[in-house]
């Protein structure tokens, strides 16, 4: 039995409220599906626009095997291009961020346009025709702040998404920010696992010191059941929106990304060891609030969001193998907001950088559990793993459809 028809038996026989059997956090084959039916086909968070702030500016990711380029173009506009010479397929970028005035490849100085087009090719031949040779475009789209890709020949749409998304991010104008500190780890653990460590705080209070001081643990914050009958959540709520700020628990019919804001711990305002603001510049003028909690975003498969009144913080989740994961979280302040004046690298970083780092150990210990032959799954705690529950029946339906079997009938988590 090839690994195509083996996941999609193993899909079918899932047993709802339990983790994944053993290959699919394991094995070489099923990473390989993975790849090819979610982060190959799936809208991807990669950057935010304040990182390409002028044109030529940009920014490289690699999902799997494509290398891929986002920039600034000549016009303005974001665009997103495959990393790789027309000519014999060199990189174009290799570093991670940079600005240039044109896109000149290192090998042979094929030239290109910021739009792709191709300028310059040196004895090509009196028959040779620039035109056929630019580069080959990936779906790029931007909202609120936040820059996405997909390389499927034909992208899902997107507009659903910037119509749940956009009212949450408008008010704080994440266009007009910069990043002030980027940390990117590696964990020993699978792409699932990382999320799964994500969508729960059953484990925080032994787990998270730092974080527990500001961030509930309530299941109703993490998970995806209860939120509008928690009356401390309630509460927030309607003075967030009596104030002009959306902040209802609102999930797509797919379950894939959802939004919502939360309160954060004894009237704290930002993610720090003392709860106060860890940036004397907020992030929007237009946000008056000061006690506005947290913007919970969550896009599946490649991204969590914080977007608080002082600072926001994006995590971006990328696969390396079937047991290797990228994390890579970026903090961002008011493009005005000055170092060592308004703010200081430790104090806005601290808590996340610590809470990134034991979430790491966490998941290379799970998937080390998970690697032994006596592993199986295990049920999930119904009133704590909601969160990751509903994760897991994404995924699962999701690779089901793909796959070619009949897809399970999506179950309500609202």
């Amino acid at each position: 039995m090839n690994a195509h028809h083996e996941m999609l038996g193993r899909l079918r026989s899932h047993r709802a409220g339990f983790s994944l059997s053993r290959k699919f956090y394991t094995d070489d084959d099923y990473f390989r599906l993975d790849l090819e039916h979610i982060w190959y086909r799936q809208w991807l968070f990669v950057g935010h626009d304040c990182e390409l702030a002028k044109p030529g500016s940009y920014l490289t990711v690699q999902i799997g095997d494509y290398p891929v380029i986002v920039l600034r173009s000549g016009d303005g506009s974001i665009r997103a291009f495959h990393n790789s010479c027309r000519h014999r397929g060199s990189r174009l970028c290799s570093a991670a961020h940079g600005t240039v005035a044109k896109l000149v490849c290192p090998y042979h100085q094929w030239t290109y346009e910021l739009d792709g087009r191709l300028l310059f090719a040196r004895d090509m031949g009196a028959g040779f025709d620039a035109a056929q040779y630019g580069l080959k475009p990936v779906h790029c789209e931007s909202v609120g702040g936040y820059v996405w890709i997909c390389l499927a020949a034909e992208a899902p749409d997107f507009e659903a998404f910037r119509a749940l998304a956009l009212p949450y991010l408008a008010p704080h104008r994440l266009k007009d920010t910069k990043v002030a500190f980027e940390s990117t780890i590696v964990e020993k653990g699978n792409w699932k696992l990382v999320w799964e460590n994500n969508r729960e705080c059953y484990h925080c209070a032994g787990n998270h010191p730092e974080l527990c001081r500001t961030f509930p643990e309530a299941p109703t914050v993490s998970g995806v059941q209860g939120a509008k009958d928690d009356p401390l959540i309630a509460a927030h709520w309607d003075r967030c929106e009596e104030a002009g700020l959306p902040s209802l628990f609102r999930i797509s019919d797919s379950g894939q990304y959802r939004t919502a804001r939360m309160p954060l711990l004894r009237n704290a305002v930002s993610y720090t060891m003392s709860g106060k603001a860890a940036v004397k510049k907020p992030l929007s003028a237009s946000v008056e609030e000061d006690n506005i909690g947290t913007l919970l975003l969550f896009h599946y498969p490649s991204t969590w969001n914080h977007v608080l009144g002082d600072h926001a913080v994006s995590f971006r989740v990328t696969p390396i193998g079937p047991r290797e994961t990228q994390v890579t979280t970026k903090w961002l302040v008011h493009k005005d907001a000055v170092e060592g004046v308004d703010y200081t690298i430790d104090e806005l970083t601290h808590v996340w950088t610590e809470t990134n780092d034991q979430d790491r150990r966490i998941v290379e210990e799970n998937q080390l559990g998970i690697l032994s032959p006596a592993y199986e799954p295990g049920p999930y705690a119904p009133d704590h793993e909601g969160g990751v529950m509903q994760f897991v029946e994404w995924y699962c339906n999701v690779m089901e459809r793909s796959l070619g079997g009949d897809p399970v009938a999506l179950r309500s988590v609202a």
